[in-house]
């Protein structure tokens, strides 16, 4: 998969907001998580854009997110909170991209796509 084009204010956004002052990958997950709980308006309207082995969701589904997963099930990725066919479940936001949400919302999801698109980790 071809890595994403650079970005710099992109890039500027994310180191002074997302992962500022983060000097591990704890850190660094963690104020990820905090960026997005903030800035992501719940709840919103998102179509599954990918097939991931760890989610039920097929490409082209529509949800509504409801939040951020708990803490602890974002220390190796992003997990958002969404009620899918009576169920409460867990999926990645990489999987998801927003269809009816706020601009702050889009433009944090695409902050954390554009970061996984470069290749980052925590």
């Amino acid at each position: 998969m071809a890595r994403v084009k650079e970005n710099k204010a992109r890039e500027r956004r994310i180191e002074m907001e997302a992962v500022v002052d983060a000097y591990n990958s704890e850190e660094r997950a963690m104020g990820w998580y905090y960026y997005l709980e903030e800035r992501l308006k719940v709840p919103f309207k998102a179509r599954c854009k990918s097939k991931r082995e760890i989610s039920p969701l097929r490409i082209g589904e529509e949800v509504n997110v409801l939040g951020m997963a708990l803490e602890e099930k974002c220390e190796s990725e992003m997990f958002v909170r969404l009620r899918w066919r009576g169920r409460n479940l867990a999926v990645p936001l990489s999987q998801l991209e927003p269809v009816a949400a706020g601009a702050e919302t889009k433009e944090a999801v695409a902050d954390w796509h554009y970061w996984l698109g470069r290749g980052y980790e925590f």
